[in-house]
């Protein structure tokens, strides 16, 4: 993720079209993203290229469906802690990171410290997870909301204006 002491880069309405379409597909072909944009080949290559040395571009996945991977159960994981020292947090952070089935993790400003997004089998995986978490770091309250539809799911970053 890039220092967010750091300016923002600064893009142009080109920049900004190709990496609307390599949020809609990142496989699509050189030649495609250049005729989609309205460019060339070779300068649509070395601006993908900029962007990624700059970091706007931080990599390229295949996004797979948790369903067809029989993992049908989404929980949100809220988590209190009384505990805020460096020590603590390391090892809660090395707890979550080591996990596959956490993939977001976020530290918040309120009334609750940590918000996890957890995938998994089903109930019985979630309680797997969580038996194995607290017995690692210690956490003064756990609540898992299961979610029971997905009504939005988006990697897409909403580009702003130039």
């Amino acid at each position: 993720m890039s220092d967010p002491q750091q300016n923002p880069v600064r893009l142009d309405a080109l920049d900004r079209k190709i990496l609307s379409l390599l949020q809609q597909d990142a496989s699509l072909p050189l030649e495609e993203i250049a005729a989609r944009a309205g460019a060339s080949r070779t300068p649509v290559w070395n601006r993908i290229r900029r962007m990624r040395e700059q970091g706007v571009i931080r990599g390229q996945v295949a996004l797979l469906d948790a369903e067809s991977l029989g993992l049908e159960a989404c929980f949100f994981v809220l988590v209190r802690t009384t505990e805020h020292d460096a020590d603590w947090a390391g090892r809660f952070l090395a707890a979550v990171r080591a996990r596959p089935e956490v993939v977001e993790a976020h530290r918040l400003a309120g009334d609750i410290d940590y918000i996890l997004k957890v995938v998994v089998r089903n109930a019985r995986a979630y309680d797997r997870f969580y038996q194995s978490l607290i017995s690692e770091v210690r956490i003064q309250n756990v609540t898992a909301l299961l979610s029971m539809e997905e009504m939005k799911a988006t990697h897409a970053l909403p580009i702003p204006p130039g």
